[in-house]
């Protein structure tokens, strides 16, 4: 089991303390959430919380690609995923660079978490059309991937050609590209596309239906057998029968955080109190498998 400590919408200061203290605590990864902007009006609902409201927009939230490099300079082992990166509304070839730019500078400790943004806005804001944004962002894997790989490279697809170019440098191994998304669409692209899926949240009682569904179109399209990472957010990763529940469903990794990033009162939980908490669940947890 791998362990992803998650924290978001705090102090941007306080992950210069966070990151070694996770390394030192045992934890696996480090998650690296995205917002890109926030409108001040808009009728969209949050897909991942059960009310739909979105009153907890507005917190400092810096750039991924940003934030994994700063943390990564703190750092000697501990992974970073994005969680996730907001690929479709992005130029896929300015995203290549930057992910492999991270990867390199880490030591390729760099996962690439994607997926579709739920804002209508984020596309218009930049320039990106929100019809055929699955289609469209199943050919920008691609698009990342071949150019993360090295060597020249080119493409001819339905949205995007082009003749052979490189990028330099590229990871000295292959970058994990994780898909998000919780549609059957989504699954789907993970399982066919990506090397791994990364839960959102939500709902606890749909948690086992999509890892079923998930497990399902694998098994359907031949690629079980394929090396596939599985990370959730579930109250099960806080006790060792609860980790044991989820790697029988075939996961491989879960989200720990201690507090509702969601909770604005949370916010002012003070740097010491987080680092208190990873320890404490090192030690009853992690230490223990």
């Amino acid at each position: 089991m791998k362990f992803t400590f998650a924290e978001t919408f705090c102090d941007p200061r306080q992950f210069a303390t966070l990151a070694p203290a996770a390394e030192n605590a045992g934890f696996d990864c480090f998650a690296v959430p995205e917002s890109i902007v926030y409108p001040k009006h808009s009728d969209a609902r949050y897909p991942y919380t059960a009310s739909g409201d979105r009153s907890f927009v507005d917190q400092p939230m810096i750039d991924p690609f940003v934030l994994a490099t700063h943390m990564a300079a703190l750092t000697g082992k501990i992974q970073f995923l994005t969680f996730v990166v907001k690929l479709a509304v992005r130029n896929p070839i300015l995203a290549a660079k930057s992910a492999a730019s991270v990867a390199v500078i880490s030591d390729n400790r760099f996962l690439f978490g994607v997926g579709l943004s739920p804002w209508p806005h984020d596309f218009a804001l930049c320039g990106q059309p929100f019809e055929q944004r699955g289609k469209r962002m199943n050919e920008m894997i691609e698009i990342v991937r071949g150019l993360c790989g090295g060597g020249w490279f080119e493409y001819h697809g339905e949205f995007y050609d082009f003749g052979e170019i490189s990028i330099n440098p590229v990871p000295t191994q292959p970058m994990p590209i994780l898909l998000g998304g919780h549609s059957d669409a989504a699954l789907r692209r993970a399982a066919l596309h990506g090397d791994g899926w990364v839960h959102a949240g939500g709902d606890k009682d749909q948690l086992q239906p999509l890892l079923a569904r998930l497990q399902e179109i694998r098994k359907a399209e031949g690629v079980r057998d394929k090396p596939f990472e599985i990370h959730v957010i579930s109250m099960d990763a806080f006790g060792l029968d609860g980790i044991r529940r989820l790697e029988d469903q075939g996961v491989t990794g879960v989200f720990v955080g201690f507090r509702n990033p969601y909770d604005p009162s949370t916010a002012a939980m003070p740097v010491e109190d987080k680092v208190a908490a990873m320890n404490t669940y090192a030690e009853t947890v992690i230490s223990k498998l």
